[in-house]
């Protein structure tokens, strides 16, 4: 199949998902396009029996590793998660375990704590008004139809994509976030990030690689990026540079949902405001954890450890698990393994 065909098959199945249009679609020739397939019921292995996703959305999230759905979150609980993120910047609140991240471009400056510093939050878990989002019904009841009943709300981060100060390090390299995880299997795991505002490419919107999902979790380390990388940005040292990649154009509320093997990455905001996202992966809490001594995952591991160890005084004989069970929260059902 040529670019152009390959292209006109992709947006038409993202025009039938409400995806964005043709003009906001950049495609790349592949030899496995976004699809649409048939699938006989037994084939399906990335999502759960629901009566929640049409059979259409279940299928292009088997075939291609994520699924959008439009105008999932209120402008109303937005602007609040974004109140109470400010009120974090400007060290009013200091919810426990909570991680602030400046971008490396300016880490090293003193200016006063604003949102203008921050690059992320993570670790919200013990902020009762941020981690509303993680209970929203309207997030769970999709949730559920990646991991089942018994959901665990794992990793929370809200992303303040600063404007890019020239060196380009407000993008964010092509990665699998099963890197970070020390818990599987990753079947059962599932991202839920919600733009809180219209994103695109000018401000750096997310990219994804259809059907990456299907592979196994790949080698990661920093990028040899000249402006620098932000920390623990690791991303993919070897992948297939002919995948097709999809711009995930996204007005404010809507929300993607997406396998944590799946290759994704943002590029840069190019514009003078900052782009705001809010997320969470979940698991499902049937899911057991891994020792990841001796695999590609090791290195995150011995960061992790470290950046723990300077923040809260943990020792240095902690592993990634230890980390991982302080973080987790049971939202849904009844919490087993993790």
């Amino acid at each position: 199949m040529d670019s152009q065909r390959a292209a006109a098959r992709l947006r038409t199945v993202l025009g039938h998902l409400g995806l964005p249009s043709a003009r906001d679609i950049v495609v790349y020739p592949t030899s496995g396009t976004v699809s649409s397939a048939s699938f006989h019921p037994q084939q399906f292995q990335f999502t759960l029996d629901n009566n929640v996703l049409s059979l259409e959305q279940r299928q292009f999230y088997e075939e291609n590793g994520f699924l959008v759905i439009k105008n999932l979150v209120s402008d109303e609980d937005l602007q609040r998660f974004r109140d109470e993120f400010e009120k974090i910047c400007r060290n009013e609140l200091k919810p426990a375990g909570l991680l602030v991240m400046k971008d490396v471009s300016i880490s090293k400056s003193h200016l006063a704590p604003t949102e203008k510093v921050v690059l992320k939050i993570q670790d919200f878990q013990e902020d009762e008004e941020l981690f509303r989002y993680c209970k929203l019904p309207q997030i769970l009841k999709y949730v559920e139809c990646f991991t089942g009943p018994n959901i665990m709300a794992m990793h929370t981060m809200l992303i303040n994509k600063p404007p890019d100060t020239g060196r380009k390090t407000s993008r964010h390299p092509l990665h699998q976030d099963l890197h970070y995880f020390p818990f599987r299997p990753s079947n059962r795991i599932v991202c839920a990030w919600t733009a809180m505002e219209h994103i695109d490419r000018n401000n750096g919107c997310l990219v994804v690689l259809p059907g990456t999902h299907k592979g196994s979790l790949k080698p990661h380390d920093y990028p040899q990026w000249e402006g620098g990388v932000n920390k623990m940005f690791h991303g993919i040292q070897d992948y297939d540079k002919n995948n097709a990649r999809v711009h995930l154009v996204m007005e404010k509320g809507d929300t993607v949902f997406f396998h944590p093997l799946l290759i994704h990455g943002s590029g840069r905001n190019k514009i003078q405001g900052f782009r705001k996202a809010i997320s969470c992966h979940f698991a499902s809490s049937n899911c057991h954890y891994i020792d990841v001594k001796g695999t590609s995952q090791e290195n995150i591991e011995k960061e992790v450890v470290e950046v723990a160890e300077k923040k809260h005084g943990t020792g240095r004989n902690m592993i990634l698990k230890d980390i991982w069970t302080f973080r987790a929260r049971l939202v849904k059902g009844e919490r087993i393994n993790l």
